[in-house]
């Protein structure tokens, strides 16, 4: 992560900005419950530099104004959920407030930028060199985009050596990959999706799989999930940092912006927003 995209000089605004990223992550293709496009900003402020990040925080936000970007483009909307006031005593309002004094908009694509070719789940697909990858949930407009990836390993692998490759793919975090599941299992098909994904172990395309990777299991669900597997099959299951796996499509992102907004420079942030610092006490089991 930091590669800096630069080609050559032109003027741009953050309307171009907003349209392109409509372009290839359209804001209809959001989950209707999330909040994504322009947060903060003028459509008719130049656009000369933009910085990518997973997350708004108080280090990205420092990054972007002291690099002088004129937008924060985020896979995390900063208002998903309802806020009644942005006082510069609440934590989101304090970023709001630097952003726009310092000239900075705010633009995110969440839920969006998961369902496409080049979006959070087909870029870990391909990391893992997952073949004929498609959506586990496929999107009601188009069914080759959707939630999350399903596909085969080119060859059968142990559970143990699998994990390894998916901690390899990542970037490091505190907590890495927690697996549960015997080492010894061969797997070979994969289901997988970037960010939170229990909501989809009982999918018939993950029980269906030999090993499901994802993000913020909980303890129940989890135990569910592996008692089912234990009595009628179902898959091991992966658990990585939520910040890692939605980071690895930010640098594709950054190179298809750059190449429809020549002048503009794009940078992806170096901050690591994983709120984890360090563990104690972690045993293998």
């Amino acid at each position: 992560m930091g590669e800096e995209v630069i080609v050559e000089e032109h003027s741009h605004t953050l309307s171009e900005l907003r349209e392109i990223a409509d372009e290839f992550w359209p804001v209809s293709t959001a989950e209707s419950w999330d909040r994504v496009g322009l947060v903060s900003g003028a459509d008719d402020a130049p656009l000369r530099r933009v910085l990518l990040a997973v997350d708004a925080t108080r280090v990205t936000v420092d990054e972007a104004l002291a690099w002088g970007a004129d937008a924060l483009f985020t896979h995390h909307p900063l208002l998903l959920r309802g806020v009644h006031t942005l006082a510069e005593d609440t934590s989101k309002g304090a970023l709001l407030a630097r952003l726009i004094r310092g000239g900075c908009g705010l633009y995110a694509a969440h839920t969006n930028a998961d369902q496409p070719a080049g979006g959070v789940s087909a870029v870990i697909a391909e990391r893992l060199r997952l073949l004929g990858a498609t959506p586990i949930v496929p999107h009601s407009s188009d069914p080759t985009i959707g939630i999350g990836r399903v596909g085969e390993l080119p060859e059968a692998m142990s559970l143990a050596a699998f994990a390894e490759r998916v901690a390899a793919v990542l970037p490091e975090t505190v907590s890495g990959a927690r697996v549960a599941g015997d080492p010894g299992r061969l797997v070979k098909r994969v289901s997988l999706l970037g960010g939170a994904g229990d909501s989809l172990l009982d999918h018939p395309v993950v029980r269906s799989s030999d090993v499901y990777v994802t993000s913020d299991l909980r303890h129940h669900p989890a135990q569910e999930a592996l008692e089912s597997a234990i009595a009628g099959g179902g898959p091991a299951l992966i658990d990585v940092a939520h910040w890692a796996s939605e980071s690895l499509w930010l640098e594709g992102a950054a190179r298809r912006l750059a190449a429809r907004l020549p002048g503009t420079e794009f940078r992806v942030s170096t901050a690591r927003t994983d709120p984890w610092v360090f563990s104690v006490g972690a045993r293998e089991r």
